[in-house]
């Protein structure tokens, strides 16, 4: 069964909007899609929003993490997706990007960032096989 709790970031926008992240989980894998504008404060509080959720649920073994609607990726938030992976293993957790779009790889490979160290997946049906995960279905 999947629940979701949601991740209260910064204000989005100049205005009061906030930025509501799922992180919903699906047996032993947490699921988190990244939204398209995030500031480099809320890039932060996801990622404690991660550590806590990894920290509190011990049998989580894979988190996924869906880049596929940014469009801009800066080398603080690579900093920060790369140390999320990071976070992830030393909760013995895998973690895989998914989705990202191809100007986003070129301009990581134009500002020198490697995410050698970080899984990566073009959909999420190949992450969920990285982490040995599949989902079953009753028909």
């Amino acid at each position: 069964m999947a629940d979701a709790v949601c991740f209260k970031g910064l204000a989005l926008l100049e205005e009061s909007d906030e930025l509501y992240v799922p992180l919903m989980r699906l047996g032993t894998c947490l699921f988190v899609s990244v939204p398209e504008r995030l500031r480099d404060s809320q890039a932060r509080s996801l990622q404690e929003s991660i550590a806590q959720r990894l920290s509190l649920e011990k049998s989580i073994r894979g988190l996924i993490i869906d880049v596929s609607t940014l469009a801009i990726v800066d080398s603080y938030a690579a900093k920060v997706l790369g140390d999320t992976a990071a976070i992830a293993r030393s909760f013995g957790s895998k973690a895989v990007l998914v989705g990202i779009r191809p100007a986003v790889a070129v301009t990581l490979v134009d500002l020198g960032i490697d995410l050698a160290h970080v899984e990566t997946a073009l959909t999420l049906e190949l992450a969920l096989k990285k982490l040995k995960l599949r989902i079953v279905s009753d028909e």
